[in-house]
Protein backbone atom coordinates (compact mmCIF):
# COMPACT_ATOMS: atom_id res chain seq x y z
CA UNK A 1 0.00 0.00 0.00
CA UNK A 2 1.08 3.24 -1.29
CA UNK A 3 0.37 7.13 0.65
CA UNK A 4 1.56 8.46 -2.48
CA UNK A 5 -1.38 7.15 -4.55
CA UNK A 6 -3.80 8.16 -2.02
CA UNK A 7 -2.10 11.89 -2.28
CA UNK A 8 -2.04 11.97 -5.90
CA UNK A 9 -5.71 11.22 -6.43
CA UNK A 10 -6.70 13.32 -3.99
CA UNK A 11 -4.14 16.01 -5.44
CA UNK A 12 -5.51 15.55 -8.97
CA UNK A 13 -9.48 15.59 -7.98
CA UNK A 14 -8.61 19.14 -6.17
CA UNK A 15 -6.73 20.15 -9.33
CA UNK A 16 -9.85 19.29 -11.23
CA UNK A 17 -12.15 21.43 -9.17
CA UNK A 18 -10.07 24.07 -9.13
CA UNK A 19 -10.09 23.83 -12.96
CA UNK A 20 -13.65 23.49 -13.35
CA UNK A 21 -14.88 25.80 -11.43
CA UNK A 22 -13.60 28.29 -13.89
CA UNK A 23 -15.23 26.46 -16.87
CA UNK A 24 -18.51 25.02 -15.71
CA UNK A 25 -20.85 27.74 -13.82
CA UNK A 26 -22.52 28.37 -17.07
CA UNK A 27 -22.98 25.18 -17.71
CA UNK A 28 -24.06 23.92 -14.78
CA UNK A 29 -26.67 27.08 -14.45
CA UNK A 30 -27.99 26.69 -17.89
CA UNK A 31 -28.84 22.98 -16.87
CA UNK A 32 -30.43 23.67 -13.91
CA UNK A 33 -32.28 26.40 -15.76
CA UNK A 34 -33.75 23.71 -18.61
CA UNK A 35 -34.19 21.46 -15.59
CA UNK A 36 -36.71 23.77 -14.00
CA UNK A 37 -38.34 24.83 -17.21
CA UNK A 38 -39.11 21.61 -18.22
CA UNK A 39 -40.43 20.23 -15.04
CA UNK A 40 -42.41 23.73 -14.44
CA UNK A 41 -43.58 22.73 -18.30
CA UNK A 42 -45.09 19.64 -16.89
CA UNK A 43 -42.35 17.45 -18.23
CA UNK A 44 -40.25 15.05 -16.97
CA UNK A 45 -36.54 13.86 -16.88
CA UNK A 46 -35.24 10.53 -18.64
CA UNK A 47 -31.87 9.78 -17.51
CA UNK A 48 -29.43 7.27 -18.96
CA UNK A 49 -25.45 5.78 -18.47
CA UNK A 50 -23.41 3.11 -18.52
CA UNK A 51 -21.83 1.45 -15.21
CA UNK A 52 -20.78 4.38 -13.19
CA UNK A 53 -23.02 6.40 -15.32
CA UNK A 54 -25.85 4.34 -14.72
CA UNK A 55 -25.55 4.49 -11.39
CA UNK A 56 -25.03 8.57 -11.56
CA UNK A 57 -28.38 8.11 -13.62
CA UNK A 58 -30.46 6.34 -10.68
CA UNK A 59 -28.65 8.50 -8.12
CA UNK A 60 -30.26 11.99 -9.63
CA UNK A 61 -33.20 10.47 -10.57
CA UNK A 62 -33.57 9.57 -6.75
CA UNK A 63 -32.79 12.87 -5.67
CA UNK A 64 -35.26 14.49 -7.71
CA UNK A 65 -38.58 11.91 -7.22
CA UNK A 66 -37.53 11.80 -3.17
CA UNK A 67 -35.66 14.62 -2.14
CA UNK A 68 -32.51 16.29 -2.19
CA UNK A 69 -31.16 18.75 1.03
CA UNK A 70 -34.89 20.04 1.57
CA UNK A 71 -38.03 18.61 2.12
CA UNK A 72 -40.59 19.56 -0.64
CA UNK A 73 -42.62 17.75 -3.04
CA UNK A 74 -41.26 14.89 -5.60
CA UNK A 75 -39.98 16.01 -8.69
CA UNK A 76 -40.91 13.76 -12.12
CA UNK A 77 -38.02 12.01 -13.40
CA UNK A 78 -37.09 8.05 -14.17
CA UNK A 79 -33.58 6.19 -14.76
CA UNK A 80 -33.53 4.37 -17.70
CA UNK A 81 -31.05 2.08 -16.33
CA UNK A 82 -32.56 0.30 -13.68
CA UNK A 83 -35.79 -1.87 -15.42
CA UNK A 84 -33.75 -5.63 -16.11
CA UNK A 85 -36.29 -6.84 -18.16
CA UNK A 86 -37.19 -3.41 -20.47
CA UNK A 87 -33.21 -3.58 -21.15
CA UNK A 88 -32.49 -7.22 -21.45
CA UNK A 89 -35.88 -7.89 -23.99
CA UNK A 90 -34.25 -4.79 -25.79
CA UNK A 91 -30.95 -5.83 -25.95
CA UNK A 92 -32.31 -9.08 -27.54
CA UNK A 93 -34.65 -8.22 -29.61
CA UNK A 94 -32.58 -5.05 -31.04
CA UNK A 95 -28.76 -4.43 -29.75
CA UNK A 96 -27.32 -3.09 -26.54
CA UNK A 97 -27.56 -0.03 -28.57
CA UNK A 98 -30.84 1.10 -28.19
CA UNK A 99 -31.52 -0.04 -24.99
CA UNK A 100 -31.88 3.74 -24.07
CA UNK A 101 -33.37 4.94 -27.43
CA UNK A 102 -36.43 2.87 -27.49
CA UNK A 103 -36.93 3.60 -23.73
CA UNK A 104 -36.71 7.50 -25.12
CA UNK A 105 -39.47 6.56 -28.16
CA UNK A 106 -41.65 4.56 -25.75
CA UNK A 107 -41.63 7.23 -22.50
CA UNK A 108 -40.07 10.70 -24.07
CA UNK A 109 -42.85 13.36 -25.10
CA UNK A 110 -42.62 16.71 -26.45
CA UNK A 111 -41.45 19.11 -23.44
CA UNK A 112 -39.77 16.17 -21.39
CA UNK A 113 -35.46 16.43 -21.11
CA UNK A 114 -32.70 13.89 -21.49
CA UNK A 115 -29.84 13.33 -18.85
CA UNK A 116 -27.45 11.84 -21.39
CA UNK A 117 -24.64 10.87 -19.79
CA UNK A 118 -20.98 9.11 -20.89
CA UNK A 119 -17.36 9.29 -19.28
CA UNK A 120 -16.02 8.78 -22.45
CA UNK A 121 -18.58 11.12 -25.34
CA UNK A 122 -18.59 7.62 -27.27
CA UNK A 123 -21.03 5.68 -25.70
CA UNK A 124 -23.29 4.24 -28.65
CA UNK A 125 -26.45 4.04 -26.89
CA UNK A 126 -26.12 6.93 -24.94
CA UNK A 127 -25.62 9.02 -28.07
CA UNK A 128 -28.84 6.79 -29.66
CA UNK A 129 -30.83 8.18 -26.68
CA UNK A 130 -29.99 11.83 -27.64
CA UNK A 131 -30.92 11.23 -31.04
CA UNK A 132 -34.01 10.12 -30.02
CA UNK A 133 -34.95 12.57 -27.90
CA UNK A 134 -34.57 15.13 -30.85
CA UNK A 135 -36.76 13.11 -32.66
CA UNK A 136 -39.52 13.32 -29.55
CA UNK A 137 -39.45 16.94 -29.52
CA UNK A 138 -37.11 16.58 -26.19
CA UNK A 139 -33.88 18.67 -24.97
CA UNK A 140 -30.84 17.05 -24.11
CA UNK A 141 -27.87 18.16 -21.42
CA UNK A 142 -24.76 15.65 -21.87
CA UNK A 143 -22.31 14.80 -19.25
CA UNK A 144 -19.56 13.97 -20.61
CA UNK A 145 -15.70 13.60 -20.21
CA UNK A 146 -12.25 13.64 -22.21
CA UNK A 147 -12.93 15.67 -25.48
CA UNK A 148 -16.68 14.79 -25.27
CA UNK A 149 -16.82 12.33 -27.90
CA UNK A 150 -19.84 12.31 -30.47
CA UNK A 151 -22.23 12.99 -27.81
CA UNK A 152 -20.37 16.38 -26.75
CA UNK A 153 -20.48 17.31 -30.54
CA UNK A 154 -23.96 17.02 -31.36
CA UNK A 155 -24.97 19.91 -32.57
CA UNK A 156 -28.90 19.44 -31.03
CA UNK A 157 -27.70 18.97 -27.25
CA UNK A 158 -29.09 22.17 -25.16
CA UNK A 159 -26.28 22.00 -22.51
CA UNK A 160 -22.59 20.12 -22.54
CA UNK A 161 -21.36 19.83 -19.40
CA UNK A 162 -17.68 18.61 -20.03
CA UNK A 163 -14.94 17.21 -17.82
CA UNK A 164 -11.92 17.95 -19.92
CA UNK A 165 -9.91 15.12 -18.21
CA UNK A 166 -8.69 11.31 -19.10
CA UNK A 167 -8.93 9.63 -16.04
CA UNK A 168 -12.14 7.80 -15.57
CA UNK A 169 -12.69 8.05 -11.99
CA UNK A 170 -11.98 11.83 -11.63
CA UNK A 171 -14.13 12.98 -14.12
CA UNK A 172 -17.01 10.41 -12.57
CA UNK A 173 -15.71 12.38 -9.32
CA UNK A 174 -16.76 15.72 -11.22
CA UNK A 175 -19.78 14.29 -12.55
CA UNK A 176 -21.60 13.78 -9.01
CA UNK A 177 -20.62 16.90 -7.81
CA UNK A 178 -22.12 18.66 -11.06
CA UNK A 179 -25.37 16.64 -10.16
CA UNK A 180 -24.99 17.41 -6.54
CA UNK A 181 -25.35 21.18 -8.30
CA UNK A 182 -27.55 21.30 -10.52
CA UNK A 183 -30.17 19.79 -7.82
CA UNK A 184 -29.28 22.74 -5.14
CA UNK A 185 -29.68 24.94 -8.05
CA UNK A 186 -33.64 23.17 -9.11
CA UNK A 187 -34.17 23.16 -5.43
CA UNK A 188 -33.62 27.16 -4.84
CA UNK A 189 -35.16 28.08 -8.31
CA UNK A 190 -38.00 26.00 -7.67
CA UNK A 191 -38.51 26.00 -3.88
CA UNK A 192 -36.92 29.42 -2.63
CA UNK A 193 -35.01 27.24 -0.09
CA UNK A 194 -31.27 25.80 0.15
CA UNK A 195 -30.35 24.13 3.46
Amino acid sequence: MNRDLINQAMTDGIELRKQCMETLSQPLLDAAQAIVDCLQGGGKILACGNGGSAADAQHFAAELVNRFEINRRGLAAIALTHDASVITSIANDFSFDRVFSRQVEALGRPGDLLLAISTSGTSNNVTAAAEAATSAGMHTIALTGRDGGDLGHNNNIKVHINIPHNSTPRIQEMHITCLHIICSLVDQHMFGETP
